[in-house]
């Protein structure tokens, strides 16, 4: 059976949506594994700071830790790549994504209005920066949903 894509980066975090973004990337992949990229981004480390001390995690210690979480995600799904990188996670896709000839990126759509201004937009930039074709997951609709609100009882009572 012929797919539409041969080279599927599916762009993971640890979150909730890594799950959708892979199931996705395999439905796409026409159930072949060996189609998918699965594409974690090592963050620069953020800066602790206590007082006049400061403490920086090692990068060493940051990057072992993502590949060995990378690699037992990745055992679920025969025949895929793992591939790890660093830096700022948008850049840093788009830059991988154009040196290998990515067919399509599949990543999480899911921050909240708030975090995209605090910490910019991952599936923004990448919608518009990406060498390739972008599909963006969004939750399921029984989580994004807001909760149901509740009304105050006889408020909305009909007589």
């Amino acid at each position: 059976m012929d797919r539409p894509y041969d080279k599927i980066a599916c762009c993971i975090d640890r979150d909730s949506m890594a799950d959708e973004v892979l199931s996705e990337g395999m439905r796409l992949a026409g159930g072949d594994g060996r189609a998918l990229q699965v594409v974690h981004v090592v963050a620069p480390p953020h800066t602790l700071v206590a007082g006049p001390f400061a403490y920086i995690a090692p990068v060493t210690e940051a990057w072992s830790e993502a590949e060995a979480w990378l690699d037992d995600r990745t055992q679920t799904l025969p025949g895929a790549t793992p591939v790890l990188l660093d830096g700022s996670p948008a850049r840093a896709l788009c830059a991988w994504a154009a040196a290998h000839d990515i067919d399509l990126i599949v990543a999480a759509a899911h921050r909240g209005r708030v975090e995209r201004a605090m910490l910019g937009g991952f599936a923004s930039h990448i919608a518009y920066h990406a060498p390739c074709s972008v599909l963006l997951v969004h939750r399921p609709v029984d989580e994004a949903a807001p909760p149901p609100r509740k009304e105050s009882a006889g408020a909305n009572e009909i007589a």
